[in-house]
């Protein structure tokens, strides 16, 4: 198998409002949209960000149709999340829960978008579990 690109997708009610959140304060860019949504990137982050509007006709499957992106989180590993944190912070960004460094060496904080989708920020302050590093 070859993979030549990946995407993120998530259902939320407010495709203008998630968008508008990850453009503003993390810098995506709109790629393409059409009414009930759009995709986002970013050429330092692996994949596409795509919200859909929930209920949208041409979701698939049907069983997925009418449920929101509840229980994800999109996590950004960055150098300096401490930087990040004072800088969210710093464009009002309500944060969701404060930074912590966990006993594994994750120091981490997150965020929520309009929508409720849950954007985590990490940054290892030592290698992570299995990286043989």
């Amino acid at each position: 198998m070859r993979v030549t690109a990946s995407a993120v997708s998530l259902n939320v009610d407010d495709v203008v409002a998630s968008a508008s959140f990850v453009k503003r304060h993390f810098g995506f860019t709109e790629d393409m949209s059409a009414d009930g949504f759009v995709s986002l990137s970013r050429k330092d982050v692996g994949f596409q960000l795509i919200y859909l509007r929930k209920g949208l006709a041409t979701l698939k499957p049907e069983s997925l149709k009418h449920q929101r992106a509840e229980g994800t989180l999109v996590v950004f590993v960055v150098d300096d999340v401490d930087a990040e944190y004072r800088r969210l912070q710093e464009e009002g960004v309500a944060v969701l829960t404060p930074i912590e460094t966990e006993s594994w060496g994750e120091r981490y904080f997150q965020v929520a978008d309009a929508n409720g989708v849950i954007i985590q920020f990490v940054q290892w302050v030592q290698a992570p579990p299995g990286s043989g590093a």
